[in-house]
């Protein structure tokens, strides 16, 4: 009964295995079918193990650290957006929020790079920019949508402001929360892709070189490693998500 209780109801066996079976699948079919093509030096050098490796790492390093710069501005910008003194600034923040997903990611990291220059921090900015909407309206949308009484309560039996964000509020608001960061995640891998265009490296070097040069086992690799990081970070980003739902809220 101990370990069952450790479990999530909603964690199931389909969600531990389907999507990383599928990625093995995927990706090891993708290697066999490029060991049984026929490759001219262009290609070959494109496909080496070490421009390849380079490639993935940069773009789980552009998501990664994106990401986290996401968390730690949109997720305190969306408590205080809560809070009674800042409220009515919500709809003026939200907009500019909009604006920012609303533009095209390419248009977007060409005017960075216009203004910042070539290299990684242009495409960081865009993706962070690109991808704070998600985890900012779900954190807005989830402390908003909580019982006011169950507020209330907390303070009434003298819990701090504190107290009552952090041992109520928040709790509560895990779910959508969480929801906002699995979305932002999967933003991140695929615009990580068009970080190539600005110098930024990552498996759009690889996309951009098999399109450039028409060689289509380069531009194969680049996308099925592209689709198959980002299956996976969902696939991560849903465990998290079952396995952080506070207790109270799980279905299932």
């Amino acid at each position: 009964m101990v370990g069952q209780d450790r479990v999530p109801a909603r964690l199931t066996w389909q969600k531990l295995v389907i999507i990383p079976a599928f990625v093995v699948v995927a990706v090891g079919a993708t290697a066999l079918w490029l060991s049984n093509v026929h490759l001219d030096s262009i290609a070959r050098n494109s496909l080496s193990l070490e421009i390849v490796r380079t490639a993935l790492w940069q773009q789980i390093k552009l998501v990664a650290i994106s990401t986290f710069f996401v968390l730690i501005i949109a997720i305190p910008l969306g408590i205080a957006l809560t809070r009674k003194a800042l409220r009515r600034a919500s709809p003026v923040v939200t907009a500019l929020a909009n604006i920012g997903q609303a533009t095209p990611a390419l248009g977007l990291l060409a005017l960075l790079v216009i203004w910042l220059g070539i290299g990684q921090r242009s495409a960081l900015i865009g993706i962070i920019i690109y991808a704070i909407l998600p985890v900012l309206s779900n954190t807005m949308a989830g402390l908003k949508a909580i019982d006011p009484t169950l507020v209330d309560a907390a303070r009434g039996i003298g819990m701090s402001p504190l107290g009552v964000l952090t041992r109520v509020e928040l709790p509560l608001a895990v779910p959508l929360i969480l929801a906002g960061v699995r979305t932002a995640l999967v933003l991140n891998v695929g615009t990580a892709t068009l970080a190539t265009f600005g110098g930024g490296g990552g498996l759009g070097d690889l996309i951009a070189a098999g399109i450039t040069n028409q060689r289509m086992p380069v531009l194969v690799l680049g996308s099925v490693l592209t689709v198959a990081l980002a299956l996976m970070v969902d696939w991560l980003a849903n465990l998290a998500e079952v396995l952080l739902r506070p207790r109270g809220l799980e279905v299932g």
